[in-house]
């Protein structure tokens, strides 16, 4: 009597592989495919149609993130977003128009269906005061001209002076020579400890200098490694009393005088 011979385990799998016809019978029918077609198309259909409607149309924008004065002139400036189907408004329209505003430096905005509209501001943030003659101007971190101001206000923000007029009006950016490396050097000593103490900022015999509120100039030099200048200068003036200047442009090395040369 002959034994049962055993498949292989190869044979074993093929056996198990469904057949073809069972293989088909996994695939959409063309009956599924067209009602797919169908039901995409009907939804294209109907976003476009939404969006020539006034059924999305603004009605209400919400402005956030900054105080009420600002909120209405940024309210103001979005005001040809009114009546705009929020389906039909892109994100460089929204910008464009808050950011033509000198005191924005940019914005969010979310859909609120069916009709309101909610912008988030992010306000330009006032870093110095540029000073030409008996004119005065607010500068952004960014370098920005915010607005035209009055004389000695915001005194607690560093003053930039220039020898030439700007030539630019509100809303440009300062460039370099024109008081764009004095605002480089200003906003580099944010979060310092000399950063409230800082007064100007200015060139003494080509190189860059701190002028403090006390008159104490800090010579750094060039823009090379300011945050280990600055603190070496901290340092010292914590322990030292300074009268003139420190020189901290070689840090390895700093030295100090009695008198400066430069008036504050």
């Amino acid at each position: 009597m002959s034994r049962p011979t055993r498949q292989s385990p190869a044979r074993e799998a093929v056996a198990r592989l469904p057949s073809r016809a069972r293989s088909l019978d996994l695939l959409p029918s063309g009956r599924s495919i067209v009602i797919g077609v169908a039901a995409a198309a009907v939804a294209v259909l109907a976003f476009a149609a939404a969006r020539e409607t006034s059924v999305f149309a603004v009605r209400t924008i919400e402005v956030r993130g900054v105080d009420p004065k600002l909120a209405r002139r940024v309210d103001a400036v979005l005001a040809p977003l009114q009546g705009v189907s929020l389906l039909k408004i892109e994100n460089d329209q929204v910008e464009r128009l808050a950011t033509s505003l000198p005191s924005v430096a940019g914005v969010t905005y979310d859909r609120a269906f069916p009709n309101t509209l909610r912008v988030v501001v992010q306000a330009e943030e006032p870093a110095a005061v540029v000073r030409h003659g008996v004119r005065a101007w607010l500068v952004s971190r960014r370098g920005r001209l915010m607005a035209r101001i009055a004389q000695r206000t915001h005194r607690a923000l560093p003053r930039i002076w220039l020898a030439r007029a700007l030539g630019v009006p509100v809303g440009a950016t300062l460039v370099q020579g024109a008081g764009g490396e004095e605002l480089a050097l200003i906003d580099a000593s944010r979060g310092e400890a000399l950063a409230r103490q800082v007064r100007s900022v200015r060139q003494i015999d080509g190189q860059w200098a701190y002028v403090l509120r006390g008159g104490v100039e800090i010579r750094v030099g060039d823009r090379t490694d300011l945050p280990l200048k600055l603190a070496i200068a901290a340092a010292i003036l914590r322990r030292t009393p300074i009268f003139g200047y420190l020189d901290v442009s070689v840090p390895q090395r700093p030295v100090a005088h009695e008198n400066s040369q430069v008036s504050g």
